[in-house]
């Protein structure tokens, strides 16, 4: 569980680096840090400080970053790196919120 929770901090912590230089010289630069960056940070600290829900919420919130990545990966073909780094990051997140239910679920018995 432990290790789950370090590689999901790790993982919220790059795609905030990820939207942060994503959105770098953007007329809003500010309010694409406040939409897009904040939010995993916020995550972090809660998943850092062991709060139950934080992980749920990262989940849930890597359903959007999901969907908003590819879009913009089949949109806009300049910005698709970035897009499909997301993807992976995501996915990711999805991945280290549910190991320890696979874990649970799927470990061994006896």
């Amino acid at each position: 569980m432990d290790r789950s929770r370090l590689l999901l901090a790790a993982l919220l912590q790059l795609l905030a680096v990820l939207y942060a230089v994503w959105f770098y010289g953007d007329r809003q630069y500010t309010l694409a840090l406040l939409v897009f960056a904040l939010p995993p940070i916020l995550l972090m600290v809660g998943v850092m400080a062991r709060r139950r829900t934080a992980a749920f919420w990262a989940g849930v919130a890597a359903l959007f970053w999901f969907s908003h990545a590819v879009m913009v990966a089949w949109a806009d073909p300049v910005k698709a790196k970035f897009a499909w780094a997301g993807i992976v990051l995501s996915i990711g997140i999805v991945l280290a919120t549910s190991w320890p239910a696979f874990a649970k679920r799927f470990g061994r018995k006896g």
